[in-house]
């Protein structure tokens, strides 16, 4: 069976991060797509916002609670 990513959320790296610990705490596997510093590195610029943190599809019910309130957290 092939395992896909998706992904779960997008902002800016400390977010994102902050979020990558959250699911880890829960045993939730994540990989960080940053495109700013990507772009950085080819020698463009990108949106700070660009940030993407991906999990597998399997995991996606359970890291739909924690996203949740980790954007109530961060929104309020």
């Amino acid at each position: 069976m092939e395992n896909k990513h998706f992904t779960i959320f997008s902002g800016s790296s400390i977010i994102v991060k902050g979020l990558q610990i959250r699911l880890e705490e829960s045993n939730i596997t994540s990989i960080i797509k940053d495109r700013v510093e990507s772009a950085r590195l080819g020698g463009f610029g990108e949106h700070r916002t660009a940030v993407e943190l991906l999990i597998l599809e399997s995991d996606r019910e359970k890291a739909a609670a924690i996203t949740k309130e980790y954007e109530k957290e961060i929104n309020s």
